[in-house]
């Protein structure tokens, strides 16, 4: 069997629902952190929503897409400072 065959039946597919609209959502997580990712992001682009009707539905992905991408880079400079603090207890 090829290399790309086993990566294939290691895929984990499933239906979800972001912002009212099916997808199909293939990926090495498990089903449940599949579904758990997709419910967060069709939760923050229903909020977003909320606070801007007027988006268009690519206005709306790309702004979630900034604010989700402000969340990890503001945990991982939360998570490298506490590294550093750690570090710094040790020695």
């Amino acid at each position: 069997m090829k290399q790309k065959d086993r990566e294939r039946e290691k895929m984990n597919k499933c239906t979800v629902t972001i912002f009212n609209e099916e997808y199909v959502v293939k990926g090495q997580a498990d089903r449940s952190h599949i579904e758990k990712v997709s419910t967060y992001v069709d939760r923050m682009m229903k909020q977003i929503s909320q606070k801007n009707p007027g988006l268009s539905p690519k206005q709306l992905a790309v702004l979630t897409a900034i604010n989700v991408t402000d969340e990890l880079l503001v945990l991982r400079t939360n998570y490298d400072d506490l590294i550093k603090l750690l570090d710094e207890a040790d020695k």
